[in-house]
């Protein structure tokens, strides 16, 4: 349903003349509000169930077309936070997306916990497509852009379909500036706190029973990237986690182990790279080898994929800020657009029984 704008005491206002409806679309303590005039620059305030816009009237018909579109996620049974929202106004102003609906509802997996896992933002629903039809594909970001969380949450998905046998999850033992090799215990507990963001991952979607039974009879595999050589993974669907920490050996290593019916997808962020110095990663060096090449792609997410806390977009702008200065460039603006890409629009996933009871979506 159309919102209708009216002009109250000299500012358009939007009235949605029921309480709870108001409520809904305002959010607690009006945090949904403050998201948008973060986003888009505007001010809001409310008096009872009518908002009032203050602002451009180009920014008035974006908060209206917003607004619209978080109540159709809402009666969809979509719940929506702040930062969602925030996501939601940054897709519709940069104009790469016209319907919430084909990014915030393409379901990719019900967790244990029965949330659903979905993208938040343009390029994560970019990066899920490209990871169903493609069997080798790169997600390159910074932390918190879903890359990882995003990547074994369509490995459970596909383990659940019965597309692959295994899910096989793999990162280099390498240490990020700390020194744990004189930790007590056995290799196992030694590589142990390396694997550990990917066991978190899997916790998230699968019950702890489950995750423990598919260990057990080798339908999960967590190890570190020298356990992968001289094998062939077939019906797999493997996640290669940090990627930015191999050597170029390495990662050819790893990608000529894939075998038939099988799947991996190459994660990593290349300012976090924890290789000695001099040393060149395999995951920079592999861009200039592969672009192009039939059957795999390159998914690059940015700091406006960040799903985690409001403070680590601003943390990463700082450092890119930071890193700008100290080449003698200039900083990078606050609101830089993300490469442009088309935003394919694919047949949502099937259902998996009864609805759950609330939506969720993700983070690393």
């Amino acid at each position: 349903m159309r919102l209708a704008i009216e002009q109250t005491g000299g500012l358009p206002s939007i009235d949605f003349q029921v309480s709870e409806a108001a409520r809904a679309i305002f959010g607690e303590h009006e945090e949904n509000l403050r998201a948008i005039e973060d986003v888009l620059k505007v001010k809001l305030s409310t008096r009872g169930t009518k908002l009032f816009i203050d602002g451009q009237s180009h920014d008035v018909v974006m908060v209206r077309k917003l607004l619209e579109q978080i109540r159709e996620l809402q009666e969809a049974g979509h719940f929506i936070d702040a930062g969602d929202v925030g996501h939601a106004a940054q897709m519709l102003a940069s104009g790469r997306v016209s319907s919430l609906k084909d990014v915030f509802l393409d379901k990719i997996l019900v967790s244990a916990k029965r949330r659903i896992i979905a993208p938040k933002s343009v390029n994560q629903k970019i990066y899920i497509d490209a990871i169903r039809k493609n069997d080798v594909v790169f997600g390159i970001g910074p932390a918190g852009t879903g890359k990882t969380y995003l990547a074994v949450a369509m490995a459970v998905a596909a383990l659940s379909r019965g597309d692959v046998e295994r899910i096989i999850l793999t990162r280099p033992a390498v240490e990020a500036g700390e020194k744990l090799g004189f930790l007590p215990g056995d290799l196992a507990e030694k590589i142990n706190p390396y694997l550990r963001p990917l066991y978190d991952a899997l916790n998230d979607m699968l019950s702890p029973e489950t995750v423990q039974r598919h260990v057990e009879r080798d339908i999960i595999e967590v190890a570190p990237l020298a356990f992968m050589r001289g094998r062939t993974l077939n019906d797999a669907f493997v996640i290669f986690d940090e990627a930015q920490n191999s050597t170029p050996e390495q990662m050819k290593m790893f990608l000529t182990r894939l075998g038939f019916n099988s799947k991996a997808v190459i994660t990593g962020d290349v300012t976090q790279i924890d290789l000695a110095r001099g040393a060149e990663s395999g995951l920079v060096i592999i861009q200039r080898i592969l672009q192009g090449l039939p059957g795999l792609a390159f998914i690059h997410l940015s700091k406006d994929d960040v799903v985690r806390h409001p403070l680590v977009q601003a943390i990463i702008q700082a450092y890119d800020d930071y890193q700008s200065r100290m080449e003698g460039g200039p900083a990078t603006p606050a609101s830089a657009p993300v490469p442009a890409a088309s935003l394919p629009v694919s047949d949502p996933p099937e259902g998996r029984g009864d609805e759950p009871e609330d939506v969720h979506a993700l983070g690393e």
